[in-house]
């Protein structure tokens, strides 16, 4: 989950950033927090990032954060938001702008620890719909990169393998780095033209240009992209069948 603080005033920033760290509520996820001072900061982090959660203050410095809060709606993406503010005469205004929680400086753990809980159960419905989607036959397959999302169509898929706990995923054009494991793209590509060949690597045997044997009685896949690929010998035979070998 990534979390971005917008407050003008540093020690407020690092209290609210303070009391998410230690939220409980985050224990089980990979969280980024990003901080910022003012709207163009912001503005400039949430171009560079896809932000899942905005602790957004309401007054900063000469400029307002239902400015931003309005801005957001014209991105593709736009993050949940929970206003952090001194100021209580503005929660109708803020959930009329879509907010999901609101709340009151001083911060306090247990009320920080509530709106995160909002933010979560939002947004573990958001990916399981996400999931469902996919699974349900969709053409298409969303990747999350480091700074994005990218969209590619499933067959247009040619290999993916998994080296140091990152899965690369190589179409033609491109390639395609991701935290995501092989099991969350097994799940999704279920056409009968895909097959995992090792315990590392999942192709499209349709782009497959070349099988040639290799060590310990095992075979090298070059795939059209001539990308190579092992395959492990306790796929072989599924292979050797697929293939007709």
């Amino acid at each position: 989950m990534k979390i971005l603080v917008v407050d003008d005033e540093p020690l407020a920033r690092t209290e609210l950033s303070y009391l998410i760290k230690k939220s409980s509520v985050l224990n089980k996820l990979t969280v980024k927090l990003y901080e910022a001072e003012d709207i163009k900061e912001a503005q400039g982090t949430l171009l560079k990032y896809k932000i899942d959660l905005l602790f957004l203050d309401i007054s900063l410095n000469e400029e307002n954060g239902f400015e931003l809060a309005d801005e957001l709606k014209q991105l593709s993406y736009s993050p949940m938001i929970v206003f952090a503010t001194a100021y209580d005469n503005y929660a109708v205004k803020a959930f009329d702008v879509g907010a999901l929680d609101y709340v009151l400086k001083p911060f306090e753990q247990e009320r920080v620890d509530q709106a995160l809980q909002k933010a979560v159960k939002v947004l573990n419905s958001q990916n399981n719909n996400a999931v469902q989607a996919q699974k349900a036959g969709s053409d298409v397959l969303s990747i999350e990169l480091e700074d994005r999302n990218v969209v590619i169509k499933k067959l247009e898929v040619i290999a993916a393998t998994v080296n140091n706990g990152v899965l690369t995923i190589e179409t033609n054009k491109q390639k395609y780095e991701t935290r995501k494991t092989l099991a969350w793209l097994k799940e999704r590509l279920t056409d009968s033209c895909f097959l995992q060949v090792h315990r590392n690597a999942i192709v499209n045997i349709e782009d497959i240009k070349e099988v040639q044997p290799w060590f310990n009685h095992t075979l090298m896949l070059i795939m059209n992209n001539d990308s190579r690929v092992q395959v492990g010998r306790s796929y072989r035979k599924e292979l050797n069948q697929k293939l007709g070998l």
